[in-house]
């Protein structure tokens, strides 16, 4: 049977505020992480949009490591995972094309030596 002290009902009532408030933040945090994992996953997006969506993951995931809503080792698998997806995109696009056509600039000529 529950406890009916008055500071058992009032920790009661706090521990209710508190677990709707960590659902939230926990909630939000896989949203801005599904996010990140399709932008990723998307050919469309465009890098910029990548980057800002895994950045506001990451700060959502820190955020909630620091209020300790998650586990902090919890929160540092999670952007690990997320870190690996953009590696492994970044390795696999070709780099940029230098110049109006793509093609690659000159090198300019060394400097002569001085005696």
């Amino acid at each position: 049977m529950a406890k009916r002290t008055a500071s058992a009902k009032k920790q009661a009532r706090a521990g209710g505020r508190r677990s709707a408030r960590n659902r939230a933040t926990r909630s939000e945090v896989k949203t801005l992480i599904i996010k990140a994992r399709r932008s990723l996953r998307g050919s469309g997006a465009e890098a910029g949009d990548r980057e800002t969506s895994l950045l506001s993951a990451i700060q959502s995931l820190d955020r909630a490591a620091a209020k300790g809503v998650l586990h902090r080792n919890n929160a540092a698998r999670r952007k690990s995972r997320l870190a690996r997806q953009m590696a492994k995109l970044a390795a696999a696009a070709p780099p940029p094309a230098k110049g109006k056509k793509g093609a690659a600039a000159p090198a300019p000529a060394p400097a002569p030596k001085k005696k």
